[in-house]
């Protein structure tokens, strides 16, 4: 693995990420733009599972053009319009990482572009 985990301590009494990640030198990387649950028609369907599961569906997607995998997140970012979305979307998160913990910033928002959109994730990876 071209990622090395620096454990502070503070991750371990909130959730499941790292608390920093250092990233070895000459890898690719990718940066997405905030990716929210919206299908390929512009649809956003109701509720926070299923714009999460959307919102993921699209990150490993373009992680997949990139030649990368989940395994090659560094930092992921996510806004949510609702605090008490955190364990829904959490649960979803949490199936698409399969046990990888990138370093994870997660922010409540009032809104987000379009007043019916929940979740919007942006990812940081790099990989050889």
């Amino acid at each position: 693995m071209s990622h090395k985990l620096h454990d502070l301590g503070v991750s371990k009494h909130i959730g499941r990420y790292s608390d920093a990640i250092e990233v070895a030198a000459g890898l690719r990387w990718l940066y997405t733009s905030g990716t929210p649950g919206i299908s390929d028609t512009g649809a956003v369907p109701d509720g926070i599972d299923a714009q999460a599961r959307l919102a993921w569906q699209h990150i490993v997607a373009a992680l997949a053009k990139a030649n990368m995998t989940v395994r090659d997140l560094v930092k992921v970012t996510t806004y949510l319009t609702n605090a008490a979305d955190i364990p829904a979307y959490a649960k979803v998160r949490s199936e698409f990482l399969e046990g990888v913990q990138p370093a994870f910033m997660l922010a409540i928002i009032p809104e987000l572009v379009k007043p019916n959109m929940l979740v919007e994730v942006e990812i940081i990876a790099a990989a050889h």
